[in-house]
């Protein structure tokens, strides 16, 4: 009996997990084939029905192309979706694909999770990522790379940078012109360290908090889409 119960209590949390994902919300589907083969797509959350299946959108056939072989019984997939509200955070969980319909309209039917994953901005410290950017300093334009973000800051990699080494402190402009469905973003930050590194130099800086809203919106987006 306190077998039977266990598991009902862990069903329940799972769709519990799954139900703050809000249907016609856009999530990220990874697939991966037995060979290894990975691809990546932005889809829509349907719905699910506990312990049963999870349904997902079929992603854009002109996109999925040739890979359209492998959507098939047995395949693993991974679904990550952001939960709005005041803090944020990310469902993800792991799946094997059940099988496809055409009706009402395209789907893929995925089988219930075992394990749900939540994941909130608050515990969140800082994750490895590779967005493309551009700062200016001193009225020059440079092309950089988020290498890691938290949502205090975040740590810039530019090439022959090295002229940048001079600059210790002040503030700097902190462009991404585009990162998945995010608008253009602006940031004022300030320096906190730059290393010297070969051909570039490291710079890490703090985000303002006026800007805290964007750079959640940021993260978030890095922790579905780059992880």
């Amino acid at each position: 009996m306190a077998e039977d119960k266990k598991q009902v209590t862990t069903a329940d949390r799972l769709a519990r997990n799954l139900g703050l994902l809000q249907a016609g919300s856009m999530v990220t589907l990874d697939i991966l084939t037995p060979a290894g083969q990975k691809a990546r797509y932005r889809t829509v959350f349907i719905g699910y029905l506990p312990k049963k299946y999870v349904l997902v959108q079929y992603p854009d056939l002109n996109k999925v192309g040739s890979f359209a072989v492998h959507m098939k019984q047995g395949i693993k997939a991974t679904v990550r979706g952001i939960i709005e509200g005041h803090e944020g955070a990310v469902v993800a969980f792991a799946s094997k694909i059940k099988q496809t319909v055409t009706a009402p309209m395209r789907m893929l039917v995925l089988e219930f999770p075992s394990e749900v994953g939540l994941q909130s901005l608050r515990n969140c410290i800082r994750i490895d990522t590779e967005i493309k950017s551009s700062v200016v300093i001193n009225n020059e334009k440079w092309r950089a790379l988020i290498t890691d973000l938290s949502i205090s800051g975040c740590q810039l990699y530019i090439e022959n940078g090295e002229q940048l080494s001079l600059v210790t402190e002040g503030k700097i402009k902190l462009l991404i012109e585009h990162h998945h469905e995010l608008e253009a973003l602006r940031f004022v930050v300030d320096i906190c360290n730059i290393k010297q590194l070969p051909n570039a130099v490291s710079v890490g800086v703090r985000f303002r908090e006026n800007d805290t809203k964007q750079v959640k919106k940021l993260l978030l987006s890095a922790m579905v889409n780059d992880s």
